[in-house]
């Protein structure tokens, strides 16, 4: 038996044989199948990529049937216990765990980038009072280009490197800014004193009095931050990759990913599931609500999944991290409609056998409520993290030596040629 697949064209009666490699044919071996000499060869048409690979990674592992999830190897359930998410960047970024020399070298590093240019202020001041912090974050990203010129070196790793470890550390503070224009508070500088999500915190919500970042809360931080910092392809990743494979900066490219990012099927996800959770207002309106489901009245948001049939295994963690954040907070009453709604759908034959879970937006907005994060920095939050994820596949992209420009086929429906009418001869 050899690796490989036959093919018959019926329309011709001739026969090709595709080498088949890890599991995939080449779409370009389609192209000399052809009906005739004029024919342009055999496409594939998949929209939205839904079983098409587009390129080669070793940086995370997903199976979604069976609820996988692995960075470099590790499980995901081993890192939000063990790791942080510095640690866990490093590991994303060089595909090992940092020996403790190594990671403290990286943590120093990435402390001691936190602050931006003055300007970085000047520019952010020009945005109206209530603009919402995604569109401050996505047009910041882009702007910063101009303030590293240096970075359109993307040939040179070692310059790749420095423009990566810029960004995570820049991330939070460009973030916290936003919110802060956004509820018309100073901007606060980074402290070098604090952890990466302690720091973060502290820019976000001191006030006139001294803050001191809660323990629980910064470590809960942290591991949401792990739970996020890559999940392979999705459609943020491919942004990334996609617009980096013009060998543009990675800001500008970053900046493409943040803009996928902002749209309610990807980063705001989790927001919708909050206002699901406000609309049903009570435990005892779940089984109503699941009622108007099935008639397709109303949209179940939180469970399934593009990737997990299964349970998404960063949804169990995130519940578990719920209980932490309420010994601090109190309990977010909205917990009970999620557990209420929780039980009710697992149990359910219409959900189990469409296989639809909660995925992790089903219990993040609740915990970002309860900590006091406002609606619209939950996309934000989930970009801060996914930076180091972004960043990692854009680098390996620039390794890989079969990466080319992105420019996918088209099947073309329009008009045939025809002849341009001057339009006082237009009926």
């Amino acid at each position: 038996m050899t690796n490989s697949l036959t093919i018959t064209d019926n329309r011709t009666g001739k026969t090709y044989e595709l080498p088949i490699v890890d599991g995939t044919i080449r779409a370009l071996d389609l192209r000399q199948i052809k009906a005739d000499a004029e024919d342009f060869g055999l496409m594939t048409h998949d929209p939205g990529f839904n079983n098409t690979s587009s390129c080669r990674s070793s940086i995370t592992y997903i199976d979604g049937d069976a609820g996988i999830l692995r960075y470099r190897g590790y499980p995901i359930e081993q890192l939000a216990d063990s790791s942080s998410y510095l640690e866990t960047a490093y590991l994303i970024l060089n595909g090992e765990l940092p020996t403790k020399p190594q990671l403290d070298a990286w943590v120093h590093e990435i402390t001691h980038r936190t602050m931006v240019h003055e300007n970085i202020k000047k520019l952010m001041d020009g945005f109206h009072f209530d603009a919402h912090p995604m569109g401050m974050l996505i047009s910041t990203l882009s702007a910063m280009s101009t303030f590293y010129p240096q970075a359109k070196n993307i040939k040179d790793p070692a310059m790749r490197r420095l423009q990566i470890a810029r960004l995570i550390a820049k991330v939070p503070t460009i973030s916290a800014y936003a919110y802060r224009k956004r509820m018309g508070l100073p901007y606060v500088y980074p402290d070098n004193s604090l952890s990466y999500t302690g720091n973060f915190l502290k820019m976000m919500f001191q006030r006139a009095d001294p803050y001191i970042p809660d323990p629980i809360m910064e470590k809960a931080l942290d591991v949401l931050f792990v739970l996020h910092a890559d999940h392979e392809q999705n459609c943020g990743t491919n942004a990334m990759r996609s617009v980096g494979s013009s060998n543009v900066d990675p800001y500008s490219a970053m900046a493409g990913a943040a803009a996928a990012l902002y749209g309610p099927l990807h980063g705001g996800a989790n927001e919708q599931v909050l206002r699901m959770l406000q609309e049903i207002g009570s435990a005892s309106n779940v089984a109503d609500y699941i009622r108007r489901v099935k008639n397709r009245e109303v949209l179940l948001m939180g469970f399934g999944h593009r990737v997990y049939k299964n349970y998404d295994p960063r949804a169990a963690i995130v519940k578990q991290l719920a209980y932490d954040v309420f010994e601090v907070v109190g309990r977010n009453p909205m917990i009970d409609i999620a557990l209420e709604l929780e039980k009710i759908a697992l149990e359910d034959d219409y959900f189990v056998s469409r296989k639809l879970y909660p995925n992790v937006d089903f219990y993040t907005g609740i915990i970002y409520q309860a900590m006091k994060f406002p609606v619209d920095m939950f996309p934000v939050l989930f970009a801060i993290p996914r930076t180091v994820g972004w960043l990692a596949q854009w680098d390996e992209m620039h390794n890989d030596k079969e990466t080319s420009i992105a420019r996918p086929r088209q099947i073309y429906t329009g008009y045939d040629a025809r002849d341009f009418v001057p339009v006082e001869k237009r009926g």
